[in-house]
């Protein structure tokens, strides 16, 4: 017989074993200085107009500063770029130093090859529990001929080749 287990450690086990993709979202804060932190909670909003949204965990340092952007960039991780995914999820480091990144058209910082990048412009902000959903309009798209990073089992990594089979 199973073990009863709490609501919250079941959430987290199932949510934890559902595929999706990594991203590292980035923005500027008020003084122009990069911000950026790996996020897997993305996905479609809506195809007219084209919008996106993410969310942001309440205890995460840099939640004021993408609460208050007017614009942020969803960088979408390749599968060989888990040392990325993994600088952007540590804490007290420079993320930005060891990456290359430019400052977009959009004044935006835009991480070098990923799959894709999605410029938006910040649409809504929706407090839900201990995150905030922020909501983008997309200004602008660019994208690689790569193949997006997995995780899947607090793992990540590129899409198995036998996936396609």
């Amino acid at each position: 017989m199973q073990k009863s287990i709490d609501k919250q450690t079941l959430y987290k086990e199932v949510m934890g074993n559902y595929p999706t993709g990594v991203t590292i979202v980035t923005t500027k804060d008020g003084q122009g200085t990069p911000v950026g932190l790996t996020v897997n909670s993305f996905a479609s909003v809506s195809l007219d107009p084209l919008m996106i949204l993410w969310s942001i965990d309440h205890s995460v340092s840099s939640l004021d500063v993408f609460k208050n952007a007017e614009k942020f960039a969803v960088n979408i991780l390749t599968g060989d770029q888990k040392d990325l995914c993994k600088t952007f999820a540590s804490k007290n480091i420079d993320r930005f130093e060891n990456c290359h990144w430019k400052s977009s058209e959009h004044d935006l910082p835009v991480i070098s090859d990923t799959f894709a990048v999605l410029q938006c412009e910040t649409f809504k902000t929706i407090e839900a529990g201990d995150h905030t959903i922020l909501i983008g309009k997309v200004l602008d798209i660019d994208k690689a001929d790569k193949d997006p990073m997995l995780y899947h089992r607090r793992n990540f990594g590129p899409i198995p080749t036998d996936f396609y089979a």
